[in-house]
């Protein structure tokens, strides 16, 4: 698997502000999402979807046709970086406006967990299906939500206003939203499940 990063953006909520691009490797979006880079005069690796409405593509751009309706254009884009051999995504757009396109990506996400290192960036901050034991550094006073999805055991955090201590969050019956970090470094284990961390400042 090739370890440098992957910048791309999808078609939801673009961000205010645009990461130093510089730190990927590539740089690559969905049809939807290639009109905000346009704007932003950023040119990407390639792009991928069904181009129905897209036009004057440069030819510096690869261009990847994916019309299979089965799957959704995060996902097909998901492949293509994987089968190009990367590992670590980040991705920007992939939350705002339309919700379901939003609970759909986290669908995706969960989908990928086992092959590919998802970050999602939005203008509030960040969020990722948390490893079973994980520390994250610089958080001291912002806000973190534990999401299970759709359940997770024995989970004992460090570092936050409210601890859990060997518990279990499942969606639709405990979950823990707007908790607060009180140290810059937090740790959260779980034993089984899914559980999304959610990082906003």
């Amino acid at each position: 698997m090739n370890t440098e990063k992957v910048c791309l953006f999808l078609n939801g909520e673009q961000p205010k502000s645009i990461p130093d691009l510089k730190r990927y490797k590539i740089v690559c979006a969905t049809d939807g999402a290639y009109q905000f880079l346009k704007t932003k005069q950023i040119v990407p690796h390639f792009i991928s979807g069904d181009f129905d409405s897209i036009e004057n593509i440069p030819e510096s751009i690869e261009v990847i046709h994916t019309p299979n309706q089965d799957f959704t254009d995060f996902d097909k884009v998901l492949q293509i970086l994987y089968d190009k051999g990367f590992k670590t995504v980040h991705v920007y757009g992939a939350s705002g406006k339309e919700q379901d396109h939003f609970l759909g990506n986290l669908h995706t996400a969960l989908q990928w967990k086992t092959k590919l290192d998802l970050t999602f960036f939005d203008n509030h901050g960040y969020y990722f299906l948390a490893d079973k034991m994980i520390k994250i550094e610089n958080c001291m006073d912002k806000t973190v939500s534990l999401i299970p999805l759709p359940e997770a055991t024995g989970i004992t955090t460090v570092g936050l206003q409210y601890a859990l201590d060997n518990e279990t969050l499942a969606f639709g019956e405990r979950i823990g939203t707007r908790n607060k970090a009180v140290k810059n470094t937090i740790s959260v284990t779980f034993e089984t499940g899914s559980l999304f961390l959610f990082i906003n400042d």
